[in-house]
């Protein structure tokens, strides 16, 4: 593994081997970074590891520092979001020897406050955009290269550059319709930290009155809401069904999410 400087991050939180094991990629602890690794990395991730706010509905999230994260991802497996996918994927891009960059964004519009988390890792002089923790955004890094489509499946992606407004952002858009704007103003841990708060206390948002679960699969994408499950598969039509209450706790385990008996009976 490649030695790392001292990071603000606390990136040594995260147990590496672990996570590894986790997403079925513990090879790549001996691996060179390159962009086949990072490529390998980022669609292991994603199709692991599941976007849910669960804790948030239930009233007992941890938190967003690093032992809180490797908590909820990797060793509890209850899912999380953008601050949590984002911290571990750059922390343990980091402890690899990946350039990283860590980017805050605002979703759906430039006027929305900063709540997204995106990661940027440089290779070779390219700049890749990795979206671990949007839901259903790129299974994949994307080059940063403005207007250029980045087909995955039956979806295209593309990074829009604005330069009008103070310092370089970067639109994505899934299918021409808008997802988010990320900057490239300077992220420190307390904003990871103030983003959180307000997503998940201040009622900014639907997370936490909508359940929210998603999961890239090998052959698509499943999301879960409180009443139905959408899965989405290249070449097929979208198929979406209206869950109960119990199926609805079914499908959220099924997507990776640990739920306990006593929350399933609370739920129910």
């Amino acid at each position: 593994m490649t030695v790392h400087q001292e990071s603000p991050w606390g990136i040594d939180e995260y147990d590496v081997p672990e996570y590894l094991l986790r997403i079925g990629q513990s090879e790549a602890v001996h691996g060179e970074p390159s962009a086949d690794l990072l490529r390998d990395l980022h669609r292991a991730h994603v199709e692991t590891l599941p976007f849910s706010n669960v804790q948030v509905l239930l009233g007992d999230h941890p938190g967003v520092f690093p032992s809180s994260v490797q908590a909820s991802l990797i060793t509890n497996r209850r899912g999380g979001y953008c601050f949590e996918h984002a911290q571990l994927f750059s922390g343990v891009l980091e402890r690899l020897g990946f350039d990283v960059r860590r980017s805050l964004g605002r979703v759906g519009s430039p006027s929305n406050t900063r709540t997204h988390m995106t990661v940027v890792v440089t290779i070779d002089e390219v700049q890749y955009l990795c979206d671990p923790g949007f839901g259903f955004s790129v299974r994949e890094p994307m080059p940063l290269i403005d207007g250029r489509p980045h087909v995955e499946g039956d979806r295209e992606f593309t990074a829009v550059r604005h330069t009008e407004t103070a310092g370089q952002v970067w639109e994505l858009r899934r299918d021409g319709e808008p997802q988010h704007f990320s900057d490239g103003l300077p992220v420190v841990p307390v904003d990871v930290h103030a983003g959180h708060l307000t997503t998940s206390r201040d009622g900014f948002g639907p997370f936490m009155d909508h359940l929210m679960v998603m999961r890239h699969t090998t052959e698509g994408h499943v999301t879960v809401t409180e009443e139905a499950r959408t899965v989405r598969r290249a070449g097929r039509p979208t198929r979406r069904e209206r869950l109960s209450p119990e199926a609805t706790i079914d499908a959220v385990q099924e997507l990776g999410v640990r739920i306990t008996d006593p929350e399933r009976a609370t739920q129910s």
